[in-house]
This record gives structure tokens, sequence and C-alpha cells, in this order.
């Protein structure tokens, strides 16, 4: 435990996203999530934005491996400035996942909850700077040259 706050989230750039279809025999989980998304880019477009998804925001207000730990799970949008190198907003849902602090009353827990989006918004910026953001950007650019050389298809549900 080298950090009070540990952030971690998979990365959707939304401009990524090429088909609004979703596949018949598709899991409700998965189509909820799909759905999600739809939502996110009908609401902030596709172009500096990324959907985060798959997230934690664990706040450590203890040495303690066992206790003082506030866990939040947390999905949506993240937000960028034109050159995509600073996080400028986010829309995130942000719900408790759990708590090993007993002594904390309800105010005290959703003002940690209310402060999930600037620690993400600090944490994505790490993540730019780091060259994450373009590892992704990479990867997506990889994999859409070998599906449009294949005509279009790379393998099942890619």
């Amino acid at each position: 435990m080298n950090q009070w706050v540990e952030i971690t989230f998979d990365c959707l750039p939304l401009r990524t996203i090429t088909r609004m279809d979703i596949p018949l025999d598709a899991s409700p989980k998965y189509v909820a999530w799909c759905e999600r998304v739809k939502k996110a880019i009908d609401t902030h477009g596709t172009h500096n934005a990324y959907y985060l998804y798959n997230a934690h925001c664990k706040y450590h207000l203890l040495n303690s491996e066992s206790e003082g730990e506030i866990d939040f799970r947390f999905e949506g949008t993240m937000l960028t400035d034109t050159e995509d190198v600073t996080a400028k907003d986010c829309h995130l849902e942000v719900t408790l996942s759990s708590e090993t602090c007993d002594w904390l009353n309800e105010p005290v827990k959703d003002w940690f909850k209310s402060s999930v989006p600037r620690a993400v918004q600090v944490e994505f910026n790490r993540y730019i700077a780091a060259g994450d953001l373009q590892k992704t950007r990479d990867r997506i650019e990889q994999i859409q040259s070998e599906s449009d050389d294949a005509g279009g298809f790379v393998g099942m549900y890619l």
C-alpha cells in the first residue's frame, strides 16, 4: 500500500466505436453496458471522449491493510482538451462498493464519494503522462488496420 488513493480503470476511446448495434445473443449485462456507452456517445460525442469502466477508487484512511478503506466503483465519461493531453471534465456514476470504516458517518462517506471524480481526473492525467493513452490509440489503430486488411473481419467478437 503505497498510495492514499488507488484508482484503476479500463479505458475505451469513444472515437473507436464504429458500430452501434448490439449482438442479438449478448448477455443482459453486456447489453446494459453497451446502452451506457451509447448514452455517453449521445451525450458527449466521440471526439476527445473516453469511457472508463471496470473502475475502482479506493481511499486509505489508516496505515492498515484490514481497516480504514473506502472503496467506490465508478463508470462514465472522461473528456480531454483538444490535444488529448489534459483531462478537463468527467461525468461518472459513483457507488460505494465496500468500506472498513465503521466509525464514519454518511455525510463523510458522501463527501468521499463526491471527491471520486476529482481523484479520477488527476489519475487520468497521470495515465496520459505515462503514455497509456497513446498505447491504447496505437493498439486500436493496429486492430483497425488488421480488420481493414482482412476485409473487416479479424476474428469472432473482435
